[in-house]
């Protein structure tokens, strides 16, 4: 950790956007660039985030800070790179593997994915097949290029933001499902945690699983943040 520096945390606006500054120097990301937000909001929110450091500074609380620095050093510089790793996810959809056994457990599943499934086809035009087991199934190419041309349209804020949240929960239409509202955070992480969630209730919840959980709540609900705070990007 680096001990707290500064003492003045602001936003100042510039002609690409909005540059979050301590003691008036512009504050740069792992690459040195400068950390820009879209909006003013997200750049308050991200200003905010330094503000409440105190004696030392720690990235761990600083989610939004962590999001626009990967959004400026990595997305922005090769969106297509993160497209095609996105699309890896798609093709093994957690959603679109079920277990077959216990009984609870399968009901549970369908009651749970099959409604998103069925809106990737019926709202996206993705039909994704669904296998029980864990043997790999190859998912119908249309549907893929569907699928890659519906993320490729998206800005780098909220490509960053679905990058977070696929790479969190193992599934790309859950990130799709979240980025145009079809759920909320909280749903979200329910889905994504369906499977852990029966097994804690069966065997209980360890020390190792609840810090899982808990990383798994920050990224997603930054995730969220940043794309409530850049709603008005274009």
């Amino acid at each position: 950790m680096i001990k707290r520096f500064y003492s003045v945390v602001a936003v100042a606006e510039s002609e690409a956007g909005f540059i979050i500054t301590l003691d008036g120097k512009p504050v740069r990301t792992p690459a040195r660039n400068a950390l820009q937000a879209w909006s003013r909001a997200l750049a308050e929110a991200v200003a905010a985030e330094w503000e409440c450091q105190e004696q030392w500074i720690r990235p761990a609380t600083m989610p939004l800070t962590q999001l626009v620095s990967t959004a400026i050093d990595r997305v922005s510089v090769d969106p297509a790179a993160i497209v095609e790793a996105l699309m890896a996810y798609g093709a093994s959809d957690l959603l679109c593997y079920r277990a077959d056994m216990p009984e609870d457990l399968v009901l549970r599943q369908e009651a749970a994915w099959q409604p998103l499934v069925d809106w990737a086809a019926g709202a996206l035009g993705v039909e994704m097949v669904v296998v029980t087991g864990v043997m790999p199934r190859p998912q119908p190419p249309a549907s893929l290029d569907r699928l890659k041309n519906i993320i490729a349209a998206y800005d780098v804020p909220r490509l960053t933001a679905l990058q977070t949240v696929v790479a969190a929960t193992g599934s790309l239409l859950l990130g799709v499902a979240l980025l145009v509202g079809r759920v909320t955070a909280e749903e979200t992480l329910a889905l994504a945690q369906l499977d852990e969630t029966f097994q804690a209730e069966i065997w209980g919840v360890d020390d190792e699983a609840k810090q899982r959980w808990a990383g798994l709540q920050q990224e997603v609900k930054a995730a969220a943040q940043l794309l409530a705070l850049c709603s008005s990007c274009s």
